[in-house]
């Protein structure tokens, strides 16, 4: 898994926190923004959930990026 790469859309992490999303896939919607249009530091994560469907709101430390070579072996 991947730390220090650049966040794009569409790249898939691995939720850490908070413990009702940790542990399932997501993939990267965009970096949350500020009515005034600053960055939040925050990024926004679609989780993957059979049931219903989840956004959250994380910081950086709180998911990893999958590694994308691993996934298309």
């Amino acid at each position: 898994m991947l730390k220090s790469r650049q966040l794009l859309v569409t790249q898939k992490v691995l939720v850490l926190h908070p413990a009702y999303v940790a542990g399932k896939l997501g993939v990267v919607c965009g970096e949350e923004l500020l009515s005034s249009g600053r960055p939040t530091g925050r990024w926004l994560i679609q989780v993957d959930c059979t049931s219903e469907h989840i956004i959250v709101s994380l910081p950086r430390d709180e998911f990893e990026l999958l590694n994308q070579d691993a996934e298309q072996v």
